[in-house]
């Protein structure tokens, strides 16, 4: 016999809270977690203290918006763009991407929360999130690189001088990002950890 598994709560009332903000999950993008609302919270900070110029934002791999709204709300007068792949983003308008395909342009601030669970691990994730949560906002390749990979090499592309890159990953796979920053030449990075004191956030500029 097939054991049930709940629907999430958040799917269930068709919303979730995020720093403030009532983010519409009706068409069941991936939910917004506690660890993301710890680092946004962090970003909104460093984008108040960066000056009163009109500041660009990304946030790429945007899936529900949560972070880009957040910033705008938090941020009055900056300009916010919403990049993602799939077409589940709800509450702004969205450029349809894969990672950097469609996005022109340099922002001040990318934000960025990719996929980054890996196939092999995938037993790890809780039954209900693998059910009911879009996989594409979930797995990431064996490793659960393949995005980073691919959003690390084009970012500093996309980055204005002095602007800065929050990218969110998997604790396990801070020493491969760490990797990659060097390979792709940025010129600083720091590691964060989240709420719960695991690596969680990394900061490039």
């Amino acid at each position: 016999m097939q054991k049930y598994i709940e629907e999430p709560i958040e799917y269930v009332r068709g919303f979730a809270e995020f720093l403030g903000c009532k983010i519409d999950l009706s068409k069941k993008p991936l939910i917004p977690r506690p660890e993301t609302e710890f680092w946004v919270e962090k970003a909104i900070e460093d984008i108040k203290k960066s000056g009163n110029k009109k500041i660009k934002c990304l946030d790429i791999f945007s899936g529900s918006g949560c972070i880009g709204i957040a910033v705008l709300k938090h941020c009055p007068g900056l300009l916010c763009d919403f990049a993602d792949i799939e077409n589940r983003c709800v509450g702004a308008k969205i450029i349809k991407s894969d990672v950097f395909s469609n996005i022109k342009g340099k922002y001040d601030f990318i934000l960025a929360n990719p996929p980054y669970v890996a196939i092999k691990r995938k037993n790890e994730v809780q039954k209900s999130v693998l059910k009911y949560e879009p996989k594409l906002a979930l797995m990431a390749g064996d490793d659960g690189m393949l995005y980073i990979r691919k959003f690390l090499k084009q970012a500093r592309s996309h980055l204005d001088k002095g602007g800065k890159i929050y990218m969110e990953f998997s604790p396990e796979q801070k020493k491969d990002t760490e990797k990659l920053i060097k390979k792709y030449k940025y010129s600083n990075c720091e590691f964060y950890k989240d709420q719960y004191n695991r690596w969680r956030l990394v900061v490039v500029s």
